[in-house]
């Protein structure tokens, strides 16, 4: 008998061997019919594997994180069990579950796969999964698994197994398919019920631009027809959202092939957006005490060999740039945090300075590879709104609940209400990834952990997603269409002061040593506008919005009338332009509403006689005649 924990605490006794399917039918018949996987001593496994062990146990469902990536990653191999029965002797990478759906790289021959083609297997797969096949786990010996896959010809399932460890592989089977996988699965195909397989892409074979391109297959499913319909409409909504649609629209940002990819260049008016979002977080920072700072583009390979971040990160760094000089190497600045250890370094410190609150809107360059480039999101060259904080021991508790309130401010500021802080803590199987001291990496996780429950933050704690140096505090934002994306992040390092050998003389006159935080709260400027902006449909609140009024004289008689209002609304601090093209009303009213103008002021005749502005406002429609003067002061109270 094995003993089977519950996370209410109750424990029940269980014969060895029982699946966690049918632990789940001892309770109730409508779990056991709801489950998709289990949670088994903190393993994500399946459903019809046995348990051998005393276990704690967890049940996931489909509104469970790991529910819907156990149901994903079974409809990977289900697509590609059709894909094989459509295609005898295609070829099959990887094929994981991602954020939301799946995806399949696959080696189609000389036989390209095409968008006319997805419906057809689109259909193949809801036929496969009417069939109920079970989701059959085995283990089998390495020189089995090369014979297997050598004797269907797949060279890219014998790399990966040359690559696996005698004792670790486990192959799945569904109806005549068999993939080697790791798992987990759902019990069978039955719940798979809706499929929409979304749009083809290239990838290369393990991400290696020198190897073979493959043809990578984006899908995604559901147990009900409904839950699909509802997220093609909102992959419509998403689509009219796109920040580098919007971002054209609305003359923020552009990219030139002549620059460079990746390379984002920011036009005026997205110029005017990012300052002010700038020059929000500078005043905050000035209020709490935080001493700007300016550091180079580039830095010596030695400041980041000393680091750390060489060694972890140097492959994904832009080459190292060469002098005239024997020996001497620069980096472009991947990150801030060495030069702002350097800053504190400079002087000597005492414990009455402390704590020392350094900040900088830094740019840093990082190479990522092409195919994963995408708009603002993923770009070469970012800008951090970096800032790091040199405390004692003593003082690192009250220093990181500062920080946390300062990141939940600007993301209230912002209209970002819902969001998780996901506790990022190093892989305990893995710990030769991470720098540092046991002791210290102890002390800097329980900071965060004592910190977050606190202030009452809803969290997650995610293992082996900490930083190389220390654990994290990372917001996981919803936008207004329910996505979740990693902004703000808060880190704490005992590990960095380390490695430069940064001091302060405490009050027994010795010399101690720092402790570092790393805190940005929009993350990088760039990903953070990209994702305000499919927020808000690119309605930006009006204090941040490039242009808070257009002026639309109903002909050029009144195009002087609507200088004056311009002229007078500036001197409100109010920011707008007249447009003054030779269109018709309509027209006018037309293009700027599609600009996500906030308001439209319509001049004419009766405008000009009595001093007034006719204001139609973005959403709502015509408002009525004002005069120009209580139309700002309307404006400002919205500010």
């Amino acid at each position: 008998m094995i003993k089977i924990t519950f996370p209410d605490g109750n424990v029940r006794e269980y014969a060895a061997g029982t699946t966690a399917l049918d632990v789940a039918k001892s309770i109730s018949e409508g779990l056991a019919r709801n489950v998709l996987a289990a949670g088994v001593n903190g393993e994500v496994r399946d459903l019809l594997r046995p348990i051998n062990e005393d276990a704690s146990i967890l049940f996931y469902k489909w509104d469970d994180k790991e529910g819907k990536s156990t149901f994903w990653h079974s409809s990977a191999h289900l697509l590609a069990e059709a894909l094989e029965a459509l295609y005898p002797g295609i070829k099959f990478g990887i094929g994981p579950p991602i954020d939301n759906g799946f995806y399949y790289d696959v080696d189609t021959g000389d036989r390209p796969l095409t968008a006319a083609d997805l419906p057809v297997i689109e259909q193949k797969m809801l036929e496969l999964a009417r069939n109920k096949s079970e989701y059959q786990r085995r283990e089998v010996s390495k020189a089995d698994a090369l014979k297997y896959f050598g004797d269907k010809g797949d060279e890219y399932k014998l790399e990966l197994i040359d690559g696996l460890e005698d004792g670790q592989i486990t192959f799945y089977q569904q109806g005549n398919f068999v993939d080697l996988c790791r798992g987990p699965h759902i019990p069978t195909t039955e719940p798979i019920k809706a499929v929409k397989l979304l749009n083809l892409a290239g990838a290369y074979w393990r991400g290696d631009e020198k190897r073979k391109q493959l043809t990578r297959i984006y899908g995604i499913t559901f147990p009900k027809q409904k839950e699909l319909d509802d997220y093609l409409v909102l992959l419509e909504e998403a689509k009219k959202r796109d920040h580098r649609k919007l971002g054209q629209e609305l003359e923020l940002f552009m990219f030139s092939e002549k620059v460079g990819q990746g390379l984002p260049i920011w036009l005026p008016k997205g110029t005017a957006l990012r300052q002010r979002l700038e020059d929000f977080l500078k005043k905050e920072q000035l209020r709490r005490g935080y001493q700007a700072v300016i550091t180079p583009h580039i830095g010596s390979k030695k400041l980041y060999v000393t680091s750390g971040h060489w060694e972890k990160y140097g492959k994904d760094s832009f080459q190292p740039i060469l002098t005239p000089d024997d020996g001497e190497e620069f980096l472009l600045k991947p990150m801030n945090c060495p030069h702002h250890c350097e800053i504190f370094g400079h002087k000597p410190r005492s414990y009455r300075e402390l704590p020392v609150r350094i900040a900088e809107f830094g740019t840093v360059y990082r190479y990522e590879q092409s195919g994963e480039l995408h708009g603002l999101t993923r770009v070469r060259c970012f800008t951090q709104d970096d800032a790091h904080l040199f405390c004692t021991e003593d003082q690192l508790k009250e220093e990181f609940l500062g920080v946390l309130e300062l990141t939940r401010y600007v993301l209230d500021k912002l209209g970002f209400e819902k969001y998780t802080a996901q506790i990022s803590l190093r892989d305990p199987e893995n710990k030769q990834k991470y720098i540092g001291t046991e002791e210290n990496w102890q002390k800097a996780e329980q900071a965060i952990i004592e910190a977050a429950a606190e202030v009452g933050l809803s969290t997650v704690t995610e293992l082996g997603e900490a930083a190389f140096y220390g654990p994290k505090l990372d917001f996981m934002v919803k936008d207004a269409l329910g996505r979740s994306w990693q902004l703000g992040t808060i880190q704490v390092d005992y590990n960095l002061p380390e490695r430069f050998n940064l001091t302060y003389v405490g009050a027994d006159n010795q010399e101690h040593r720092p402790v570092m935080i790393h805190r940005a709260p929009f993350g990088s400027m760039e990903r953070f506008i990209a994702v305000l902006t499919e927020h808000c449909a690119g309605k930006f609140p009006l204090w941040l919005t490039p242009e808070q009024f257009a002026i639309l004289p109903v002909s050029d008689k009144y195009i002087e009338y609507a200088l004056q209002v311009k002229q007078q609304l500036e001197m409100d601090d109010l920011r707008g332009f007249v447009d003054d093209r030779n269109e018709t009303i309509g027209r006018k009213i037309r293009d700027n509403e599609l600009k996500r103008i906030p308001f439209l002021l319509i001049v004419g005749e009766k405008e000009q006689e009595a001093g007034t502005v006719s204001v139609r406002k973005q959403g709502e429609g015509d408002q009525g005649a004002v005069s120009v003067a209580e139309f700002a002061a309307q404006v400002k109270t919205m500010l």
